[in-house]
């Protein structure tokens, strides 16, 4: 929850808002990074996340509004027009679970994609910048998250948790 919510801090500050395209096992903490975001956003309290598996989509009155796509069930069969146009509305934040699932012509280019996983003791997210605004928000996110051993451990040639 606390790296969705900073991730959401930075975005706001930038007044940059790339798509968020999460990937991992199940358990591995997508809909808890979702959950952190969008309660970290204006009107965040009112929403009642919930991972979106039966009907693809859930819709959050946050402030950018909030498009939750969940695409375990897609399986790479692509998707219909009003799903598509919904994962490219400029005007929303747009979070999509299991992005691995879609096709990736379908996916927005401005992205940070984000891989989670379970480690002993926790989870790790690994995550990487596709655009311009994807790219900013990430600079600005290691900036604030260099102080942490583990990112300047990724840093010195280790796994990268955190790097673009």
């Amino acid at each position: 929850m606390a790296l969705g919510a900073r991730i959401i801090d930075v975005m706001r500050a930038l007044d940059a808002y790339p798509a968020l395209l999460l990937d991992g096992g199940l358990g591995a903490g997508k809909t808890t990074f979702t959950r952190g975001a969008v309660q970290a956003l204006p009107g965040g309290d009112e929403a009642e996340v919930a991972s979106p598996s039966f009907n693809y989509l859930n819709v959050y009155p946050t402030e950018p509004e909030t498009y939750h796509f969940d695409f375990y069930r897609l399986q790479d069969r692509g998707l219909d027009d009003e799903l598509f146009c919904a994962l490219h509305e400029p005007a929303r934040l747009i979070i999509a679970e299991w992005a691995a699932y879609c096709r990736s012509g379908d996916l927005p280019g401005d992205h940070l994609a984000v891989r989670f996983s379970v480690v002993p003791g926790g989870r790790e997210a690994a995550v990487q910048a596709h655009g311009a605004m994807a790219e900013a928000v990430l600079r600005r996110l290691r900036d604030q998250l260099s102080a942490h051993s583990i990112f300047q451990d990724a840093q010195q040639g280790g796994d990268p948790k955190c790097g673009s």
